[in-house]
């Protein structure tokens, strides 16, 4: 489908998703946010994409926020209207069966860093820079930034960068377990092909369950998240996948997996 403020590739497996608004910094309005919910739902529904890399127009920015001008006149019905749609486009991707990778070029700051955090994994380019500054408007974050961050860097590092407001670089959001590599920022694009491409030559059923496991076992406790493991661990056993799987690790040649 045509979309006004985003681009859609789908090659070799790998559906590309770039927020096309260059001029301003890539910000989410409304209409971003909408058209995010279309790709990701076009996603889900088409058996050629089987990863997804999502990234930002331009060298100067992934996301830099949300746009200020939506926000300056919104009631408080209207915030909490717009905060849950956000969140259940985000979610969305967060709960996708199918490989997410951020690919972070310049400012990822408030609803873009809330974005990236939803994805699966994300690599950062080295001039890229991280922040949630909502409390500098004297609001906060509205797309899961206090959920997420806390649980992937920590609740003490997560309220430091929520309640300052302050930026950090690359190399500091790797440090702090923000993103998974900082690449030169020339190689971005193809780090994230090659991660995908690694992932897309495993099972595609075992990828999904893992990805399932992981997001359903964080919000459960051990004993129950163990159990899903197992039950997991026991449907990919009958799978012609895991048949072939086995198959070829003792016939010492990749395997060809059909996702079935």
């Amino acid at each position: 489908m045509a979309y006004s403020t985003l681009l859609f590739q789908l090659r070799d497996g790998i559906a590309t998703i770039t927020v096309n608004r260059p001029d301003k910094l890539n910000a989410l309005n409304s209409t971003v946010i909408a058209e995010l919910g279309e790709a990701v739902r076009s996603v889900e529904t088409e058996p050629a994409a089987r990863g997804v890399i999502l990234t930002g127009a331009g060298e100067k920015a992934f996301v830099a926020g949300a746009d200020i001008g939506e926000l300056a006149g919104q009631t408080p019905e209207q915030g909490k209207a717009r905060s849950l749609a956000g969140q259940e486009v985000f979610r969305r991707f967060e709960t996708l069966r199918k490989p997410v990778v951020a690919a972070v070029n310049g400012f990822c700051l408030g609803g873009g860093c809330e974005l990236a955090m939803a994805c699966h994994m994300r690599i950062a380019g080295e001039r890229a820079r991280f922040g949630q500054p909502e409390v500098k408007l004297g609001i906060g974050p509205g797309y899961g930034g206090t959920v997420r961050l806390p649980r992937l860097v920590g609740r003490g590092r997560a309220l430091e960068l929520l309640l300052t407001g302050e930026m950090i670089d690359a190399q500091e959001a790797w440090r702090i377990g923000l993103v998974n590599r900082v690449v030169p920022a020339d190689r971005l694009l193809a780090e994230a092909e090659d991660l995908l491409g690694t992932i897309l030559a495993q099972g595609p059923l075992a990828v999904a369950a893992v990805l399932e496991a992981v997001d359903a076992g964080a919000s459960v406790g051990v004993a129950e998240a163990l159990r899903l493991e197992a039950t997991l661990f026991g449907l990919l056993s009958s799978t012609e996948d895991k048949q072939e799987g086995v198959q070829a690790f003792l016939e010492k040649r990749p395997p060809r997996f059909a996702g079935r």
